[in-house]
């Protein structure tokens, strides 16, 4: 075996952590629906958690980024609801990570949801902008929507927005259970 076999990243052996705000008003939650010319799909609003950063640090950092929510506006505290164990193969030359997602909940009044923003700017590796729309969808209708990480069945079955949950750990994500969109 080469040194450079020995040295090679393996799949998984990395880990990362992301954080998603599902972010509810009433009875909708703001999905970012991404339209690429051979698929359209929804993503939570989050990302990844940056290097020795908090993780509620982290949720506040992604929501001021992709919805303009800042401090000054009043929304509930984030609630930490779900985390998912994602181990999914992807497309690239890098091995894919395992990703832990941390899943938080908060609400918005309808006075700061006219106010957050309804397009995210997505910088990619050419220089340009990919552009997602933010939208807001009844959350007892997002089971099926092709969305990443893919928890529509666990937001959909939610009995209100504000309803306890009795299951902190989702089903693990794998290439069996999910594919590419």
């Amino acid at each position: 075996m080469s040194t450079t076999e020995a040295q090679a990243p393996k799949p998984f052996s990395r880990i990362k952590v992301r954080v998603t705000g599902l972010v509810f008003c009433g009875d909708d939650v703001a999905l970012l629906r991404r339209t690429r010319p051979d698929s359209v799909h929804y993503t939570t609003i989050g990302g990844n958690v940056q290097d020795g950063e908090d993780y509620r640090a982290a949720v506040l950092r992604e929501l001021e980024e992709e919805l303009g929510l800042t401090p000054d506006l009043a929304a509930s505290e984030p609630e930490l609801i779900w985390m998912a164990d994602a181990r999914i193969s992807r497309p690239g030359p890098t091995p894919p990570p395992r990703k832990f997602h941390l899943i938080y909940r908060l609400h918005v009044t309808p006075e700061v949801r006219a106010r957050l923003a309804t397009q995210e700017f997505d910088e990619l590796p050419d220089g340009t902008q990919e552009v997602g729309a933010i939208e807001w969808h009844d959350y007892r209708k997002v089971d099926g929507l092709p969305l990443f990480p893919p928890i529509g069945r666990q937001i959909a079955e939610l009995d209100s927005p504000t309803a306890p949950v009795t299951r902190f750990e989702l089903e693990p994500i794998t290439d069996q259970n999910y594919t590419w969109i």
